[in-house]
């Protein structure tokens, strides 16, 4: 690659200066190679360097693309095992007044579409009934028409917890034959029927047709409750009548019995023309009635507990007494305690 003349030198100053030159050539090639070979390796060096930072690049992109409200199946599975843990579980029984009842069972099918894991056993009987049994501890919660002090002893009243979850309205009807000449009385002339002072409809304006009384027995919260507010308290009966066992039973005798008058609570009457609900003093049996305070046969609904409830009931309750159901309240009848003006 290099041509090298070697001159023939006269004296040893030209020699070593010979010798200078041939030995900085040859350094300098041999360093030239070196600087090739190097750049050489750099850039090779530089290729590598750079497909490696594509390849990571690529990853860090393929993660980057993933949409954010993808998941991969074990957060799925993760997320659906949360969800089915957040669901409560276990039973609830409950008894008590029949004039709460219709509420109740359509609370309990509510409830049971949010709660699916919940079994709900809802019965009548009547308040007595209801609290007797929720102070035993044969069912979770006793529902009343009345408070508990007015049906059990003191010291037992004391350990149930009152849970007021609506108001209701009760109503005096009478069988539709005698409605159509009398569905307004006064206060006075509604204790003198029941009490058996007034034995003829002829009395009052009506057909002549023996008055015949049904009623519910002592147990029952509404008969509670239409006596202390319709009859100021008077429990005198008079010599004909008829006891029932529920608002069901005695609604369908009154529908079937010429002179018939007994009463249920409002919403056992609400779109029903089977019967003829009975006005007093010009008042008519309504919530608007009810909650100015108007009309005066009204109380509350209480559900009650032994104790503070446990989870489950009380999620029920609760459920019952939200502003979600809040709503199917007056759907059926009933009243909400927050809209009434007057109170008790």
């Amino acid at each position: 690659m290099y041509e090298i003349k070697i001159f023939n030198c006269k004296n040893s100053l030209h020699k070593r200066k010979f010798l200078f030159i041939f030995s900085l050539q040859s350094f300098l090639i041999m360093n030239l190679q070196e600087v090739i070979l190097m750049k050489n390796f750099m850039k090779g060096l530089v290729i590598v360097l750079a497909f490696a930072l594509l390849v990571a690049c690529g990853k860090d992109t393929a993660k980057t693309n993933q949409k954010p409200n993808e998941t991969t199946n074990n957060q799925k599975t993760e997320e659906q095992t949360d969800q089915k843990s957040d669901k409560l579980e276990g039973s609830i029984t409950a008894s008590g007044s029949s004039a709460l009842l219709p509420l109740a069972q359509d609370a309990a099918d509510k409830f049971k579409e949010v709660e699916p894991n919940i079994s709900i056993t809802v019965n009548g009987g009547g308040s007595g009934t209801g609290l007797k049994q929720v102070f035993d501890g044969s069912v979770d919660i006793g529902s009343s028409d009345v408070y508990a002090e007015d049906k059990l002893e003191a010291d037992k009243a004391k350990e149930l917890v009152d849970h007021k979850v609506c108001v209701v309205t009760m109503a005096a009807i009478v069988n539709n034959d005698i409605g159509e000449k009398v569905n307004d009385l006064t206060k006075d002339q509604l204790k003198k029927i029941f009490t058996g002072e007034i034995k003829n409809w002829s009395e009052v304006g009506g057909p002549d047709e023996k008055v015949l009384l049904v009623t519910r027995p002592d147990s029952s919260g509404t008969r509670a409750l239409f006596t202390k507010y319709a009859l100021d308290g008077d429990t005198t009966q008079g010599d004909s009548y008829l006891e029932t066992d529920n608002s069901g039973e005695l609604l369908e005798t009154i529908k079937s019995n010429k002179g018939a008058i007994g009463y249920v609570a409002l919403p056992y009457i609400l779109n029903n023309s089977d019967v003829t609900p009975v006005s007093i003093d010009g008042v008519k049996p309504s919530l608007e009635t009810t909650y100015d305070g108007s009309y005066p046969v009204w109380g509350y609904e209480h559900m009650y507990t032994k104790g503070e409830p446990n989870e489950v009931v009380k999620a029920f309750i609760d459920y019952i007494m939200s502003d979600e159901y809040a709503s199917h309240i007056e759907e059926q009848g009933y009243g909400a305690t927050s809209n009434m003006k007057v109170e008790r």
